[in-house]
């Protein structure tokens, strides 16, 4: 399985995403930050039905929601943050979805012996210090532990939390014995992961 995780910047469309999905037809499932596809819900829908993609990401209604989109277009999961983190399964894949900040306030509760094939984390905006990209990685790192399993999170290219003066992009994913399979701080390149040898294409930073 592939997985592609990209760093978009802020937009009101979804043209980073189609164009990810246009230029990479060998990937399985497209993960996307938080807030990304906001009103563009319907949108995505079609896209990972014409593209045949499973679609990770979150949006707003009028609040954030996490969301997963099948490759038939039909929506797997939606759920508003802070509710009760959930696992949902997608074409015999068992997906956790933790938003942003869910990451350090809840992971997921109460799973522990539920097999996960791998847990996503669209995150808003980059970090707003260096602390809190540790610390985010560390949580990351007990969570793959705690589930023994993939762990994996991207944020967008741009933006700030309430106005910081610092903001981090974040893309990493950590495996199942909290080893990093890769880390990307300030470096706004997608990557392709494949899931079965674990290897990371990173491919050219995506245009808006």
């Amino acid at each position: 399985m592939k997985i592609l995780i990209a760093q978009p910047k802020l937009e009101k469309e979804i043209r980073q995403l189609e164009q990810e999905a246009l230029n990479h037809p060998s990937v399985d499932i497209i993960i996307f930050p938080e807030g990304y596809l906001n009103h563009n819900v319907e949108l995505a829908c079609e896209l990972a039905k014409t593209s045949n993609r499973i679609i990770i990401s979150g949006h707003k209604k009028p609040k954030d929601r996490a969301i997963i989109i099948n490759r038939n277009g039909v929506i797997s999961l939606d759920r508003a943050k802070y509710d009760s983190s959930v696992i949902v399964e997608v074409e015999g894949k068992r997906i956790g979805h933790i938003l942003c900040d869910e990451l350090v306030l809840q992971g997921l509760s109460g799973l522990a012996t539920s097999k996960i094939d791998f847990i996503a984390h669209p995150i808003g905006v980059g970090m707003f210090s260096e602390e809190q990209f540790d610390e985010w990685i560390i949580e990351a790192k007990k969570i793959a532990v705690a589930y023994q399993t993939l762990v994996m999170g991207t944020s967008h290219a741009d933006g700030s939390y309430r106005g910081s003066d610092v903001s981090i992009p974040i893309a990493y994913c950590v495996d199942e014995n909290g080893q990093e399979v890769f880390i990307a701080k300030n470096d706004i390149r997608s990557r392709i992961l494949d899931t079965d040898t674990r290897t990371v294409e990173i491919i050219d930073v995506i245009s808006s």
